[in-house]
């Protein structure tokens, strides 16, 4: 769930130039779909174990937040990074250092006594999937070509979009049954067998331009003030934070991303943002699109399982199954809507597709506490969510490659998967609200209608931002 809307295209664009045939091409593609499954399995099984993982550990409303932002904070703000050190040093090498670090943090994970621990394993979970979530598809494009290379990243994608789905439900049984710590060795054997395969069989890649620099500095700028300024806003749900601490984490967080723009501005084209992106107005506005939409999906994948937790005395299984209907749909609408955009545009579907989802948000908040439905109350709105989704994923990733010249194409869609999962960053720094509703008892379900009000908000101004912005020839 936690997928890129244009990730799919990123690498098999900006590789092309270094593609080649391989001699394991079965062995190489396998490689690929069990490291980048780690990322979808491990960003969508967490969310249905918050309750659990709330009471065994302990842990408040904003230590619970930050199991979620540990690792969207790191993913973020490096996977740019983790995808220009793959071209530099080296795809297959890069995806491996990921596979370890994965590995090694589900492990430190599972062994948390404390939440400050298991905010590292996050976080380092965050690091790894940020190195190998890019590689894993640079991989494709660089090992296959023509047709085959379409149908590899078929398959990662539909893989993907499967584990992203069966995720939160094996997720659910499990901490149902066995508590929440096994839901991290879930990676260890699928981490071992990508490793394994990865050394045996995928052929080495890069794309190093001559004279070509690695943005470091950009990348540390970048994450030091997502990091301050989600802090600052998890922590203003917590009661006995100051006023006047919060106030400065925001305005050192601000600094910081300007100084990141300046930065960029000076790296040219080694930006991990380079300037030239932004030199029509319909990437400008699909930008602010995917933040807006992606935001309220992200706070909704979080918040919904704990709901039906906390609330609606739901077992772990059950509020995980109560997502599948968006991973489905998406999957199911987005290769017709694909060809769709293609004829008319992007424009208008991602609109719609927007206002659909935001219908759907603004039903959450029929919510009452006489006991939750899943028919009545979870079901509904919940498949016009997933429609407005489906209609909008696929034009997204076309309107995207449509922005921008051939030679940004790459750099465009990295951009747009970080602001996706940036945007859901944002979303669950301002859940810590929500959770400390549920500590101080009897205020859950009126945060929660207010959290569904505002996502639909936040829907409506991706409408909005691409209505406006989004200019029909730049979107095909």
């Amino acid at each position: 769930m936690n997928a890129s809307p244009v990730g799919n295209d990123s690498a098999a664009t900006t590789t092309a130039s270094s593609s080649s045939n391989t001699r394991h091409p079965t062995a190489t593609l396998a490689a690929s779909i069990l490291g980048s499954s780690l990322a979808f399995i491990d960003g969508s099984v967490i969310n249905v174990a918050l309750p659990t993982i709330g009471q065994s550990l302990d842990a408040g409303p904003a230590a619970l937040a930050w199991t979620i932002n540990a690792y969207l904070l790191p993913l973020g703000a490096l996977i740019l990074l983790g995808g220009a050190a793959g071209d530099h040093y080296g795809r297959r090498r890069i995806f491996l250092l990921g596979l370890a670090l994965f590995f090694v943090s589900s492990v430190l994970s599972t062994l948390a006594p404390t939440q400050a621990w298991l905010l590292v394993g996050r976080g380092l979970q965050g690091i790894g999937a940020a190195l190998l979530m890019p590689n894993s598809l640079a991989l494709l494009g660089a090992n296959f070509t023509g047709e085959e290379r379409g149908r590899a990243i078929g398959t990662w994608a539909a893989v993907g979009a499967i584990a992203g789905a069966v995720g939160p439900v094996i997720g659910g049984w499990i901490v149902d049954h066995l508590g929440w710590r096994p839901i991290f060795l879930i990676n260890v054997p699928i981490a071992l067998g990508a490793m394994w395969l990865a050394f045996r069989y995928v052929e080495e890649s890069r794309d190093r331009r001559p004279g070509s620099r690695l943005d470091w500095i950009g990348g540390v700028v970048a994450t030091l003030a997502l990091g301050i300024v989600v802090w600052g806003l998890t922590a203003a749900a917590d009661p006995s934070t100051h006023h006047w601490t919060i106030a400065l984490a925001l305005v050192i967080g601000l600094a910081l991303m300007v100084l990141f723009v300046w930065i960029e501005r000076m790296q040219g084209d080694d930006a991990l943002m380079p300037r030239a992106l932004f030199g029509t107005s319909t990437f400008a506005g699909l930008s602010l699109l995917t933040f807006f939409l992606y935001a309220a999906l992200g706070g909704l994948i979080v918040l919904l399982p704990y709901v039906l937790i906390r609330s609606g005395n739901y077992s772990g299984i059950e509020a995980g199954a109560a997502m599948l209907p968006i991973p489905l749909l998406i999957g199911i609408g987005s290769r017709l809507m694909g060809k769709v955009a293609a004829r008319i545009g992007g424009r208008w579907l991602l609109s719609g597709g927007a206002l659909i989802v935001a219908i759907g948000l603004a039903l959450y908040a029929r919510i009452d506490g006489n006991g939750i439905d899943y028919w009545r109350d979870i079901l509904p709105p919940t498949l016009i969510v997933a429609i407005g989704m489906a209609i909008s994923v696929a034009p997204l990733t076309t309107s995207v490659m449509g922005s921008v010249d051939a030679d940004h194409v790459g750099a465009a869609s990295g951009f747009n998967s970080a602001l996706a999962r940036i945007g859901g960053l944002i979303a669950t720094a301002f859940l810590g609200f929500v959770f400390a509703a549920d500590a101080n008892g009897g205020m859950l379900l009126s945060r929660v209608h207010l959290a569904a009000i505002v996502g639909a908000v936040s829907c409506v101004l991706a409408a909005l931002c691409g209505a406006a912005l989004i200019r029909a020839a730049d979107s095909q």
